[in-house]
């Protein structure tokens, strides 16, 4: 099948998409919205008043999910490489969430507050190399935990996607360090033939201020 033939008939499965129209429904900027709706019905991994981080934000549909699952108590910071459409109470912040810049930034909107729920759907930039692309995906992942155990409070949450493959099985690994307990989940919105699953570490041990948590989370 040529590029082009390829092209047409995945714009022809993504129009017709049960997910993809429902997202147009109810006004959410992908589909990725339902795979974070479920997750949480599952889970309960949201309540009112809590504060969020999501890494990859963009374009903004697990954003605006938990914006509206924190209420108007609740706090959400975005952060993104790529720009974002504004949304009503995210605090969006665009740059590389690796760097020093980005991180005070952060640091400086949050005044003092704990993270809550570290929440990320990020993936790289595809190349076609199933080996390479790979690799950066667990890289990002690596990255999105090592945030995840730096900013949340004892006891906080973290969800990621996450491509089942080479590296898969030590990344897990990684996450029963940091969390009680690590679960996997494959939202019924996450297409078929995808090897994404998602990752939910329930109640982190530790964070860099050496903080640990001694109880089970009160989320």
């Amino acid at each position: 099948m040529t590029r082009n033939k390829t092209s047409k008939a995945w714009m022809q499965q993504h129009v017709t998409d049960h997910w993809v129209q429902q997202a147009q429904a109810r006004g959410y900027r992908s589909r990725a919205a339902f795979k974070l709706l479920e997750i949480h019905e599952k889970d309960q991994l949201f309540r009112r008043g809590m504060t969020v981080v999501d890494l990859g934000s963009t374009p903004g549909s697990w954003s605006q999910v938990a914006r509206e699952l924190v209420g108007d108590e609740g706090r959400l910071f975005a952060l993104d490489i790529l720009p974002m459409d504004p949304l009503p109470r995210v605090d969006f912040i665009q740059g590389d969430f690796r760097e020093d810049k980005v991180l005070a930034e952060l640091e400086s909107r949050l005044a003092g507050r704990q993270v809550d729920l570290v929440i990320s759907d990020i993936a790289p930039n595809l190349s076609g190399n199933r080996t390479t692309d790979q690799a950066r995906s667990i890289y990002l992942n690596e990255l999105a935990l090592d945030f995840a155990s730096r900013w949340l409070r004892p006891g906080g949450h973290f969800v990621v996607k996450v491509f089942q493959g080479e590296g898969y099985p030590d990344f897990m690994e990684q996450m029963r360090q940091h969390f009680k307990q690590v679960l996997t989940r494959k939202p019924k919105a996450s297409r078929d033939k995808s090897t994404e699953v998602y990752l939910l570490g329930k109640s982190c041990l530790v964070n860099s201020a050496g903080a640990v948590d001694n109880e089970d989370s009160p989320a």
